[in-house]
């Protein structure tokens, strides 16, 4: 259980450290930020792959983990579809903090939660290495969001430090989940097979559907295609490190 925690707040935290360089700069360039959202698709692809998917298997048979695994994409679509997204458009300003800027906020609040469940799900799992393995691709996953969010809030003319603290905020959700699927998956055993592939669906929905194409829409297709590889190889190391 303590380990659950220690694992997805510092997995949470990552979000703040995507929005710590901010505070130093005025903005990053597009090829950093494709790099980097490139080197965390590379990582969440390889734990689902080499991690989540196989586990999964493990505990459960082959039609819960597809049912899991297809529900997870299904849930993040519904979240997709249905929730603000953050509009980060070069150049363009918002003149104050409104209300859809709050919406905003509400919706990340609700984004981060299926990535708590399947830090949580990840811990229970009698595979030991499995929860750090999930808090890191989660983690990587949480560095660009915090910077995208932060260029949004900096944009809606909040303070640096506010920033930081509505960012911090948003990822302590991820915490709570985490606490919520951990013991939901422990106390009912027949569910963790199912977590399981639930986060590997999460995960390659956001793959697939937001990180790789928002690094190939600015130019830089091929240092992003490298990064991607870079990430899911040192995926593959912290696995047998873990296994």
């Amino acid at each position: 259980m303590l380990s659950a925690i220690i694992g997805s707040f510092i997995s949470a935290m990552a979000t703040v450290l995507g929005a710590v360089p901010l505070l130093f700069m005025k903005r990053l360039s597009e090829k950093w930020k494709d790099i980097i959202i490139a080197f965390t698709a590379g990582i969440m692809v390889s734990a689902t792959t080499f991690g989540l998917i196989p586990q999964a298997l493990n505990e459960t048979n082959l039609l819960v983990m597809s049912l899991g695994l297809l529900f997870g994409i299904v849930v993040l679509d519904v979240l997709e579809k249905n929730i603000p997204h953050i509009d980060v458009e070069r150049g363009k300003r918002v003149k104050s903090f409104d209300s859809k800027s709050l919406l905003v906020i509400i919706a990340l609040f609700i984004h981060n939660i299926p990535e708590g469940l399947s830090t949580g799900f990840g811990y229970a799992s009698v595979n030991e290495g499995l929860g750090p393995m999930i808090a890191i691709a989660i983690g990587a996953q949480n560095v660009p969001e915090g910077l995208i969010l932060a260029v949004f809030l900096l944009q809606s003319n909040v303070s640096k430090l506010k920033a930081l603290a509505i960012v911090t905020i948003t990822g302590l959700v991820e915490v709570v989940s985490a606490i919520i699927g951990f013991f939901t998956a422990t106390y009912i055993d027949s569910l963790i097979g199912f977590g399981l592939s639930f986060a590997a669906g999460a995960m390659l929905f956001i793959v697939y559907k937001e990180l790789i194409p928002e690094t190939h829409c600015h130019g830089y297709e091929r240092p992003a295609t490298y990064s991607f590889i870079i990430g899911l190889l040192i995926m593959i190391y912290i696995s047998y490190f873990f296994s």
